[in-house]
């Protein structure tokens, strides 16, 4: 699997994870049952890492996110969200750029125009913020 398809199952995890709020690896289970997304370990790392994580990240979106409030962010958006600022955070072996790109590109696949101009508004600031801080460090 390429990484981006591994995002791509990752995301859809996650999403359905805020759609249901079902234990996550009930959702593996059936992911591996119908077979429609691809669990494996690199998939597993994003999403588990995403998920105790999210309400650290559940803040850095609310405090970037000027026009809407996190409970009026689309699940979809909120998805897309959480993983590009998980992989900004967590993931040493993703520069934020690309983690930002590939959420663009999950957005454009995923959700409407605004949205992505949303996404990538937040995303932009947050990255602004944090090479402004490694800067100051």
């Amino acid at each position: 699997m390429t990484r981006s398809e591994v995002r791509d199952s990752a995301f859809k995890l996650v999403f359905e994870q805020l759609l249901r709020s079902d234990d996550i690896e009930e959702l593996y289970e059936i992911a591996d049952e119908i077979e429609e997304i691809t669990v494996n370990d690199d998939v597993k790392t994003i999403v588990d890492g995403t998920l105790a994580h999210s309400a650290e990240i559940d803040g850095i979106i609310e405090s970037y996110s000027k026009s809407r409030r996190l409970s009026r962010i689309s699940k979809l958006n909120h998805a897309v969200l959480r993983i590009a600022i998980y992989e900004c955070l967590y993931d040493d072996k993703t520069p934020d750029n690309a983690a930002i790109s590939e959420a663009i590109k999950l957005a454009g696949t995923y959700t409407y125009r605004e949205d992505v101009n949303f996404i990538n508004g937040v995303l932009g600031a947050f990255s602004r913020d944090r090479a402004k801080d490694s800067e100051n460090a």
